[in-house]
């Protein structure tokens, strides 16, 4: 249980981490501009160096943060209702669903 608590939050932190490096990255221009595969294909510059193309890069770093926030929410709003169902009645084990008999 524990670890997949630590997975789903990890998960989650690589996912803002990685939406924020794309929501920042094309609008750098030391980062974005100098880049390895630019230097090998100069035919690729006019295409990166577009606007458009830079908007659309952090558009899916913009989704990729809300992949990482609803991961979050997802891991609170469950833990709060298996907290809910846990605290509340419970069936028997009998096969009838009602509450066992107690034996005084």
């Amino acid at each position: 249980m524990i670890i997949s608590i630590i997975s789903r939050v990890l998960f989650a932190a690589y996912f803002l981490e990685a939406g924020f490096v794309l929501i920042v990255a094309p609008w750098k221009t030391a980062f974005w501009d100098r880049n390895f595969f630019l230097d090998r294909l100069p035919l690729l510059e006019s295409f990166f160096s577009n606007v458009f193309v830079r908007g659309a890069v952090s558009g899916i770093g913009g989704l990729t943060i809300l992949a990482g926030l609803v991961e979050l929410a997802g891991l609170f709003f469950r833990r709060s209702s298996n907290d809910s169902v846990t605290t509340g009645s419970f069936k028997s084990q009998n096969d009838g669903g009602e509450p066992a008999q107690r034996s005084e």
